[in-house]
């Protein structure tokens, strides 16, 4: 019955022109496993409906005490507008500081000027289901929901890398790990 009746909706969505991609969007919007999360406001956020307009997004896994990740933020910070106006792209930087830690993260996101989408991952089941074992641990997310690309550790450049991944999304290149 299911089959049928999705049949069915491939059959109408064709004659109406939508095409085979539209119709996986529709279908799935997003890879991610669905995790409750809070933003440093207190709002509840569903990992499994992050999204951006079918643009590619970017997930960067990150805690206070930890050096390379506020360096790779911080490079990242002071080309993320260009980024934003030039590709569209969003950044999610997710805390995995815990509740002990966990109360640094807003004074030091404003104290910087982030103007990222800050996600706290307090309990570490974002984290565990993404497999993160060490940070900075940083995704590129497709416009279809589907992990693209990722990496660890931070060095001066990689920032361009990142970039780099974006706009090859944006032209539907493939992109390599």
């Amino acid at each position: 019955m299911k089959r049928a009746f999705f049949s069915m909706i491939v059959l109408l969505n064709i004659m109406c022109g939508v095409n085979a991609q539209d119709l996986n969007l529709l279908e799935k919007k997003n890879n991610l496993p669905a995790v409750e999360l809070k933003d440093i406001n207190g709002n509840t956020v569903k990992t499994d409906t992050l999204f951006n307009d079918g643009k590619p997004f970017i997930i960067s896994f990150w805690a206070t005490w930890c050096k390379p990740c506020l360096r790779e933020l911080s490079t990242i910070h002071d080309v993320y507008q260009e980024w934003v106006e030039d590709t569209g792209v969003t950044l999610y930087a997710v805390s995995i500081d815990d509740s002990r830690s966990s109360a640094g993260v807003a004074p030091l996101v404003k104290g910087k000027n982030w103007d990222y989408k800050v996600l706290l991952d307090i309990n570490g089941e974002f984290k565990r289901a993404m497999n993160v074992g060490n940070i900075p641990h940083t995704f590129i997310i497709d416009g279809k929901g589907n992990i693209a690309w990722q990496h660890t550790t931070f060095s001066q450049g990689s920032e361009n890398e990142i970039i780099d991944v974006v706009e090859k999304l944006l032209k539907n290149e493939t992109v390599s790990e």
